[in-house]
């Protein structure tokens, strides 16, 4: 489905979010599944039959059924299941297509695309179907990379990894900033000595030598292209001693201040 365009998802009328009633079941069919059907739960308890395998449910479990699956399900009253249907086929043939089942951990995002889906028709927005084709191939490009890359919970570094590569580019946007480490790893909400060692394993140099370098290559670009003297680039970018920021910018550059402007 990786490579399917967005347009060859054919959507079918059955989809919902539902709160299933306390005597809710999901009856087996004599006949199998005729169009693909994506399930997922909210939250609730409950219990799945896929092609005869028992599967208990909760919050976060996603199926792929396929046409040829037998499914039926049933729930725990107390705990009625919450739940999103989408029923729909595609046009081209299909190369990768998502595992039949897996439990989301980071959910936010997934139902985020689920809710819109629901919505676009419920509101009857313009260009309602376009956009839900569009929705939907984003929901099986999330399972796929879920598939490829492993669960989120095993990648607990994925959050962290985006918050020092956001501190990183903030670095980068303000060089002339005399930046704490305790700062920069309270922006990345990480102590700042996991945050140092976070940072020269993403990145590949440590905190400090990261700060000289964009410093550093600022200056070059303010000498080359800004009409600015040494003096005025070694104060916009917080250099008290020009002498100083001549012996740091030869010793990244290989060249002096002078040399370069």
């Amino acid at each position: 489905m990786l490579h399917c365009a967005p347009s060859s998802f054919q959507l079918l009328s059955a989809f919902a979010k539902i709160v299933c009633e306390p005597g809710w079941k999901w009856q087996k069919r004599e006949k199998p599944l005729a169009n693909y059907d994506l399930f997922y739960v909210w939250s609730g308890e409950g219990e799945v039959l896929l092609n005869g395998k028992p599967i208990p449910v909760g919050k976060g479990s996603c199926f792929l059924f396929r046409p040829g699956d037998f499914t039926s399900a049933t729930h725990n009253p107390q705990k009625p299941l919450v739940l999103t249907y989408i029923h729909f086929d595609v046009s081209e043939p299909l190369g990768t297509i998502p595992q039949s089942y897996r439990v989301l951990n980071e959910t936010v995002d997934f139902e985020h695309l689920l809710s819109r889906y629901v919505r676009l028709f419920l509101v009857k927005l313009f260009a309602a179907e376009e956009e839900a084709q569009l929705i939907l191939k984003q929901l099986m490009i999330y399972l796929l990379r879920e598939d490829l890359e492993g669960p989120i919970e095993r990648k607990a570094s994925n959050q962290q990894t985006e918050a020092v590569h956001e501190v990183a580019n903030f670095i980068k946007q303000n060089p002339g900033i005399a930046h704490r480490v305790e700062d920069l790893a309270q922006r990345a909400q990480l102590s700042p000595r996991y945050f140092s060692i976070k940072f020269k394993e993403l990145i590949g140099i440590s905190v400090q030598t990261y700060m000289i370098r964009m410093r550093i290559e600022r200056a070059q670009h303010l000498l080359m292209h800004a009409g600015m003297n040494v003096t005025e680039v070694a104060d916009a970018l917080g250099y008290r001693d020009i002498f100083f920021f001549s012996r740091q910018f030869k010793q990244y550059t290989g060249k002096s201040p002078s040399e370069i402007r």
